[in-house]
Parts: structure tokens; C-alpha cells; sequence
């Protein structure tokens, strides 16, 4: 156990990565560029896929695939072939925003089943202080028979993969590693500073790293409820929110965030994980849940604002037509997992418009299976209104006469843009923003 790195640089012992989508597929390429890979997924049509040097998920070109010393597998026994595991599966949260472990104990169950003396296993999916230790490690000595520390290491390392970011990569990221002890901190570090160029900061417990990982999270939804709740008081107001961003952010200490939907399975999910964790010691997170909140509301709030403008410009609600603009998390990814554009559609469903949404990043199959309904891959040309709600580049140079272009009444046409990217821009048709 003491020499891991090195028989990992050697070749004498392989490594695994249990959970090849946005998180597993780049840490597995990129170790596999050093060391001898063997990429795990329970789904065989996902690996079918990465056998033809395909990313599932469209992050990834054919090119990251070659040089690497990888085989992708959907076999349970294969991973006995490794002795340093990384789990890297989703941490969701359920229909009660309580934290749903499935995946997490069923992945590490499967680790349990082929663990071997000497064997290593860093988790990089994030879940709340404790979690490794509490939740996963009994599950790994009861599968394996084994005890950890004395049979088997364990460690943490929080993923900071930022989907559709070409610029902070997993390599330019200063890793965060930690160990339950000396010796597996140490081989953890080296094997993470082979592909990090940007360095690994040693944490000095696994708790640690854990509660590094899910307040980076916490902070930014917390500062994008701020802004999302200043954007309401401002609407009230008749003032502009980004104008007034712009005009704050003239001050050198200005922390620089905005109004929008808060989704995806990052910043819209670690809060919850922090809060139901901190409820065991007998804390009720006011400042947390009061974000969570509001970022979770911003979506009805979008829908009941057209609404009104719809009804202010004499339109028969049960008559009009809406147009939506992106149903992915955020900006040019293809991952559309705990989108708040949906609660935008479905409140305005409820109010008995016709919704129809197009994205050109996501799958319309994809979106049909987790929310009902099917893309338009065409626009049509009698919308009462439009909603550009997420900012793929693909909308970004879109022109008022493009928006005019697919609304009837063209003079009372009404456009929400959620993310204001298209301000001072609109002159003729009602506009409106957080």
C-alpha cells in the first residue's frame, strides 16, 4: 500500500473509474494518458459508445479519447483487474430535496464485491461531511470483509469539473485530496499530481475535503439568491438589474454574480446535502434554506411576470403561444438533470398557454424521458411570446427582427430574456428581465 503510485506509474496495478458521465469520463481519459485504465458504467449503451471514442454526454471530442490506456466495461468482475478505484456517480437529490445515496452505496458495493489487501478507493462524488466514512466505508468492509486502513485506504477528492468550461479544466484545477491517513494522503496526492499541472492541495482530513467541495456550491447559490432577490425587489421598482450590476461592479470589491435559473446537479443540489447533515447536530440552516428558496421559485416567478405582461397587452391567454428557448442546466452543455427551465414551462402550462421549446444542444429523446415532452427542432412563426432562457451561443447573435420574425402581432410580441443578454437591444417588442 505504501508504494501505490509507483506500481501505478509501473504498470504493475491498474485503476478504476466507477461512473463514466460528465464527472468519470475526463479523470478516467486524462489517468489513462499515465497509467493502465479500466472505465466502469452500468449503462452498455453508454459503453458501446466510448468503444467508438464517443462521449455520451458531448463534452468530449474523438480526440480525447487517443493515447489513452483505457477499456470500458459494464462487467463487475473487471474491476477486479484494478487496485486504485475512483467513484465519480451522481449524488442526487430526491423528490423531498433529501440526499438519494443509491447510486453512491450501489457503486461502492460493486467496489466492496472485487476489493482486494492493498486496494485503494477515492470518491470524488460529493455528499456532506461524514459520508465517506459514515455511509460508504462500512459498506466496503462488509462487502469485502476487509477493514479499513489496516486491509484497504480510502480517500476523498471533490470533483470540480465545470461542464462546457474549455478554460478551467480538470487539469488547470487545483485538485483537493485526502486520505485516512499519512500513507494513503500521500499516494493520493502523487497519483492526482500526475495529470493536475495546477497542484493538489493536501486537506488534512477526508471530513475536510468534503465540506470544501459542498460550501464552493453553497456559497455561489447563496450569493445567486441575493442577486435573484434584489431582481425582484428591482422589477418592482421598474429598474434594471443588470444595469444595476454594471454599475456596482464599477468598485474594485464588487462580488460579481447574477440573477437566473439555479439547476443542475451541482448548485441547485449540495445545499440540500449540507442541510439535511447539519439537521442531525440540531441546526436549521436559515441563511441556506432562504437561498434554496428563492432560487428554486425564480422559475414560477419568470412564468407569472410573462403572464402579466401577456395579460397587460391584451393577449387571450387561452389562446396565446409561447415559445422557450433552452431547456438545458446552463449555457452550451447538453445536460438537461434538474433544469429549473422546467418549472418555467409547467407553471405556464398551468395557466393554459401552449408551450413549445426548442434547444439545440439538448436531446429531444432525453427530454421527453425526464420531463414529458418533445423539442421542436423549428421555429414557427405565430408566438405571442418568446423566452430565451438559457444562453447557448447558438442564441447569442440573434437580432429583434429574428424574435420579430416568429411572433404574429409582430408590434405586441413580448420577449423574457432571462439572462439579459439580449438589454438595450430590444426597441419595438415588449421586453422584459430578471
Amino acid at each position: 500500500m505504501e508504494n501505490m503510485f509507483r506500481d501505478l506509474v509501473n504498470k504493475k496495478a491498474s485503476l478504476s473509474v466507477i461512473g463514466l458521465g460528465y464527472v468519470g469520463l475526463p479523470i478516467a481519459l486524462e489517468f489513462a494518458r499515465k497509467f493502465r485504465v479500466i472505465g466502469f458504467d452500468i449503462r452498455d449503451d453508454r459503453i458501446k459508445m466510448m468503444r467508438k471514442h464517443q462521449d455520451p454526454s458531448r463534452e468530449l471530442p474523438e480526440a480525447a479519447f487517443e493515447g489513452c490506456d483505457i477499456i470500458f466495461t459494464s462487467k463487475q468482475e473487471d474491476l477486479a483487474q484494478a487496485s486504485f478505484h475512483i467513484v465519480g456517480v451522481p449524488t442526487p437529490i430526491d423528490g423531498h430535496n433529501l440526499p438519494d445515496l443509491n447510486p453512491l452505496l450501489s457503486a461502492t458495493k460493486s467496489v466492496g464485491k472485487v476489493l482486494k489487501k492493498g486496494d485503494y478507493v477515492v470518491y470524488e462524488s460529493t455528499v456532506y461531511p461524514g459520508c465517506t466514512e459514515e455511509d460508504c466505508i462500512p459498506v466496503l468492509e462488509q462487502e469485502s470483509g476487509l477493514t479499513a486502513g489496516k486491509d484497504f485506504k480510502v480517500g476523498f477528492s471533490p470533483e470540480r469539473i465545470n461542464p462546457g468550461d474549455q478554460n478551467n479544466t480538470l487539469t488547470t484545477i487545483t485538485k483537493v485530496v485526502s486520505g485516512n491517513d499519512a500513507t494513503a494522503l500521500d499516494n493520493i496526492a502523487q497519483t492526482y499530481e500526475a495529470i493536475v499541472t495546477a497542484g493538489v492541495h493536501r486537506a488534512p482530513s477526508i471530513k475536510v475535503a468534503e465540506a470544501a467541495k459542498i460550501i464552493e456550491n453553497t456559497q455561489r447559490d447563496v450569493n445567486i439568491a441575493l442577486m435573484n432577490e434584489l431582481s425582484i425587489i428591482f422589477n418592482r421598482m421598474d429598474i434594471n438589474t443588470y444595469d444595476v450590476l454594471k454599475a456596482a461592479g464599477t468598485k474594485w470589491n464588487f462580488l460579481h454574480f447574477y440573477p437566473g435559473l439555479v439547476g443542475g446537479h451541482c448548485i441547485g443540489v449540495d445545499p440540500y446535502y449540507l442541510v439535511y447533515k447539519a439537521k442531525e447536530y440540531r441546526y436549521h440552516p436559515q441563511v441556506i434554506n432562504s437561498g434554496r428558496f428563492v432560487n428554486d421559485s425564480m422559475g414560477f416567478y419568470a412564468a407569472k411576470q410573462l403572464v402579466k405582461k401577456m395579460i397587460a397587452a391584451g393577449k387571450n391567454i387561452l389562446h396565446s403561444k409561447v415559445l422557450v428557448m433552452g431547456i438545458t442546466f446552463k449555457e452550451n452543455v447538453t445536460d438537461i438533470r434538474n433544469s429549473r427551465v422546467s418549472d418555467l414551462i409547467s407553471e405556464l402550462r398551468s395557466y393554459g398557454l401552449m408551450v413549445d421549446v426548442t434547444d439545440p444542444n439538448a436531446d429531444s429523446e432525453e427530454v421527453e424521458e425526464e420531463y414529458g415532452f418533445r423539442l421542436k427542432s423549428k421555429y414557427d412563426s405565430d408566438y405571442d411570446a418568446v423566452v430565451v432562457a438559457v444562453n447557448h451561443d447558438a442564441f447569442l447573435e440573434l437580432t429583434e427582427n429574428d424574435f420579430k420574425s416568429m411572433m404574429k402581432g409582430k408590434e405586441k410580441g413580448i420577449l423574457v430574456d432571462i439572462k439579459g443578454i439580449y438589454r438595450n437591444k430590444i426597441r419595438e417588442l415588449t421586453y422584459w428581465s430578471f
